[in-house]
């Protein structure tokens, strides 16, 4: 029982522009604008994308809408959700606590890049690193993440932070601020990009992006995509299911679901417009990896007037954008904790970040403590990053699409996508029925296997 239950009613969200910004402000986070451009930078620009839209139509979209879907009819946490849809004693349960696991592990580098993002708020403010000098803004960034004492204080501010808004609960914590702050980053991505496009290597950069080169396509960076996809779509790890938890009976689940890729896809497109134009002018490379926007980001605002006061509003956008991210995160085991094992609100969040606290300050220390720690040739960082986009994120997804389409079957399918019959949307129930049935499960196998040189 969790301590909704003793009241009778459980949380959830109070209206459909809520539910929206609650689930893109899942959906969209830094996945956007720390890991698309990073991601895309190292994969090859243009035919990563291609590869990446196919994922999302074809994978990411029709597994979100199953999440969300078992997620509102069972109104519980994933582990129980599967538990109470599933027949008697099959252990289709053990989705949701790999899902479970997979948030942890994310959230574990996640908290660190969230932490840099916080750390970057009060460097913009100083002006310390608006320049275009790329040698400054490296060095800054370095300094940072190679200080073992600022990496962890960071992410500690960043854990209480979260801690804070969880408490205050779904309605008032999570969709009240989801709801002020989406707009306002949507509104600065879009003038960074207008300053981006100005530059003088603007149109390399858009080729970079948008011109295929298909000799960079491997197996390896097709399952890169697929991992972000599922990453950004917040698939995989309970998340949907989670919020599908909290979702109002009338909402149209595949409309919000489609919005949702749609803005999520949008907020990618505009930081790579934003990201690449800069890149390419002011000599950085486009494989920095996780230091890229970090590093390209002040030399872009160093060009406009008030970029100071601009790039400070954008890392503080940036940091309520991830914030998002990890609030849908934590909800996960919080909500888990709470419903399987009878914690208090209070008590659930309070062991998630304590043992967070402890999972986390491994990634933290990879560059600076543990930089010389590595397990199958990755640090810890990387290691945790891997597991969980290529394996845990993969796998779940095969799973959910085959209890959507085989254990869970068409009639309480469509009849969960049409409201119970108010919705006129059979058509659309078959296509995506069809899709988790036999098209996603078969590319995700196929793609994970090849990227991971089974055969």
């Amino acid at each position: 029982m969790s301590e909704h239950t003793h009241h009778g009613k459980r949380d959830g969200f109070s209206s459909a522009f809520g539910v929206l910004a609650a689930t893109l402000g899942s959906a969209v986070g830094l996945g956007n604008i720390w890991k698309f451009p990073t991601l895309t930078g190292a994969n090859g620009g243009a035919s990563f994308l291609l590869v990446y839209l196919m994922a999302t139509l074809l994978v990411g979209l029709p597994v979100m809408i199953a999440e969300i879907s078992m997620g509102r009819k069972a109104k519980a946490n994933p582990v129980s959700a599967l538990i109470a849809l599933a027949p008697a004693r099959q252990p289709w349960w053990l989705i949701g606590a790999a899902g479970m696991l997979a948030s942890f592990l994310i959230l574990s580098f996640y908290s660190e890049v969230v932490a840099w993002v916080f750390a970057y708020v009060l460097k913009a403010l100083s002006g310390s690193i608006l320049t275009s000098d790329r040698t400054v803004t490296e060095a800054a960034f370095g300094a940072l993440i190679s200080d073992p004492v600022q990496s962890l204080v960071w992410q500690w501010v960043v854990l209480a932070f979260m801690g804070g808004i969880l408490l205050m609960g779904v309605a008032k914590g999570i969709e009240a601020l989801t709801k002020k702050l989406m707009p306002l980053l949507f509104l600065l991505l879009v003038l960074l990009c207008a300053v981006s496009l100005s530059l003088d290597k603007a149109a390399d950069g858009l080729a970079f992006l948008f011109n295929p080169d298909f000799s960079k396509l491997t197996a390896g960076v097709a399952l890169t995509a697929l991992g972000l996809a599922f990453f950004k779509l917040s698939i995989g790890m309970g998340t949907m299911m989670t919020y599908g938890s909290y979702f109002r009976d009338d909402q149209d689940i595949p409309g919000t679901a489609f919005r949702v890729m749609c803005a999520d896809l949008c907020v990618s497109m505009l930081a790579g417009i934003a990201i690449f134009p800069a890149v390419f002018t002011f000599g950085f490379e486009p494989a920095a990896g996780p230091a890229l926007v970090f590093i390209t980001i002040p030399a872009v605002f160093s060009q406009i007037p008030m970029g100071q006061v601009l790039m400070t509003v954008f890392f503080v956008l940036t940091a309520i954008a991830a914030t998002g991210a990890t609030l849908s995160l934590m909800e996960v085991p919080v909500l888990i904790l709470q419903e399987r094992f009878a914690l208090s609100r209070r008590k659930a969040t309070a062991l998630t970040l304590a043992l967070l606290a402890v999972s986390g300050s491994l990634c933290a220390l990879t560059n600076s403590t543990l930089s010389g720690f590595k397990l199958f040739g990755l640090n810890l960082f990387d290691l945790f990053d891997f597991v969980s986009s290529n394996l845990i994120l993969p796998a779940g997804g095969i799973f959910i699409a085959l209890f959507a389409g085989w254990v869970w079957g068409f009639d309480r399918f469509s009849q969960a996508l049409s409201n119970d019959g108010q919705l006129r949307n059979g058509a659309l129930a078959r296509v995506v029925f069809f899709l988790l049935r036999y098209v996603s499960p078969l590319l995700i196998l196929i793609v994970m296997l090849k990227g991971l040189k089974v055969f």
